[in-house]
């Protein structure tokens, strides 16, 4: 008997390692809430289960939880279908959190050393990070305060990247080591108020998850098709339209320069067709997910293509306001990629396409749009054949957000990424 159950305990405890290699992400919309299970295998991810809930009407407001307990329900449901189909139960988990008051932005901060002559080190770079988040996080702070009217607002970090370092006007990719006067250093950072990440640690904590981060959703999209490569110059417009909220961000040179959020997506077109054409909003979402195929008579088409006119009028130009906010950059990216179910309506693809929207703005051409297709991500493998289009994106990407703060929480080592990884670790 005691061999048994010493046996039994060497096979638990070989379960549990092994199920360290496996991470989850919850991509908790406003429509639909998203699972992901994956496994890690060396520096690929490959995705073995996939589940979609779909969400109640009062349970998302403007892209946060509104109803905690109807959303962990959702969650699971969510949960169990991907655990079923991955035959695992991971408990390592991202969730993303969206909505207009994540504040995304990328400071720079430029220090001039005491002592130049001196190698920069460790310490050195620590005390400049750290001093650059102390500033965003005021910054997000008095931002918060402002929209909401609660001066008193709680915000935490929940993402911080570096996107460029400059030592006396030299770009650097590691700074340890070097002499020199003057150090800029661009860091991304994006907070929320700590009501919305408290209700997403209830879900986890329902759920019994291993909460390892939260992540912006669109700075998770970023990650998605930027990947690992540190030399990436990835450069593009990120546009993720979902149910409740437009996520845009601005990545140049692998860098993301900023991440800005509105409250116009998906359900805002299905309420205007309710409204103007006298349907429930069930049926006004059935007919606008068909508003593209040729199941529904003409008049009906252009009746309803009429009643989001407006509505898509506004949305580009919350578009439009968004990127203007980016007057750092000499010129925007000339190319936009959309995901999220929202962008799936076809009317908001010409309005990006056929109109002079992009004119008052500083590109140099017209940028091209294009959807982000999931064999586009870097770095994940879908096994289960179920990430079909660009709706999956934003959990992919989650996953990224995830193998990144586990691989740095289980490898830390002397390497200077690995330092940055330490002091950016939320």
């Amino acid at each position: 008997m005691l061999y048994n159950l010493s046996n039994m305990l060497f096979k638990s405890k070989q379960k549990e390692d092994a199920n360290d290699n496996f991470i989850v992400s919850l991509d908790i919309g406003t429509e639909f809430v998203k699972a992901l299970v994956a496994e890690i295998d060396g520096e690929n991810i490959n995705v073995i289960g996939v589940g979609r809930a779909r969400q109640s009407l009062s349970d998302m407001h403007s892209g946060a939880i509104a109803d905690i307990s109807s959303v962990i329900h959702n969650c699971e449901t969510a949960l169990i279908e991907a655990e079923d189909q991955a035959g695992i139960q991971a408990r390592k988990a991202v969730i993303g959190i969206a909505g207009e008051l994540v504040k995304g932005n990328t400071s720079t901060i430029k220090y001039r050393r005491p002592q130049p002559n001196r190698p920069l080190d460790d310490a050195e770079m620590e005390f400049i990070i750290e001093k650059i988040q102390e500033r965003a996080q005021i910054k997000a702070q008095r931002e918060i305060a402002l929209e909401t009217g609660n001066k008193d607002a709680e915000v935490k970090l929940v993402n911080s990247a570096i996107v460029g370092i400059h030592i006396d006007g030299y770009k650097i990719s590691n700074p340890i080591g070097f002499q020199g006067k003057d150090i800029a250093v661009q860091i991304y950072t994006a907070f929320a108020p700590m009501v919305h990440i408290s209700a997403i640690e209830r879900v986890a904590n329902e759920l019994a998850l291993d909460l390892i981060a939260v992540a912006a959703e669109p700075f998770a999209v970023a990650r998605s098709v930027i990947g690992t490569d540190s030399s990436s110059n990835f450069t593009a417009i990120l546009a993720d339209v979902g149910g409740g909220t437009t996520d845009i961000a601005v990545v140049n040179d692998g860098g993301v320069e900023g991440t800005k959020m509105f409250g116009i997506g998906g359900r805002s077109f299905t309420n205007q067709i309710a409204n103007e054409m006298n349907l429930s909003y069930k049926n006004a979402e059935k007919l606008k997910v068909n508003l593209s195929g040729d199941k529904l008579q003409s008049n009906i088409v252009q009746e309803a293509t009429e009643a989001i006119e407006n509505t898509l009028d506004v949305w580009i130009s919350g578009v439009e306001l968004a990127l203007s906010e980016f007057d750092n950059l000499d010129y925007l990216p000339n190319r936009v990629l959309l995901c999220g179910g929202g962008a799936s309506l076809q009317g908001l693809v010409d309005k990006l396409e056929d109109t002079d929207w992009w004119k008052d703005l500083p590109f140099n051409k017209k940028p091209k749009i294009k959807y982000i297709q999931p064999s586009e991500v870097v770095g994940i493998n879908d096994g289960t054949g179920k990430l079909v289009d660009h709706t999956f994106i934003t959990a992919m990407g989650l996953l990224r957000v995830a193998y990144d703060t586990y691989t740095g929480n289980e490898n830390v080592g002397d390497s200077f990424k690995d330092k940055l990884n330490k002091i950016l670790r939320v």
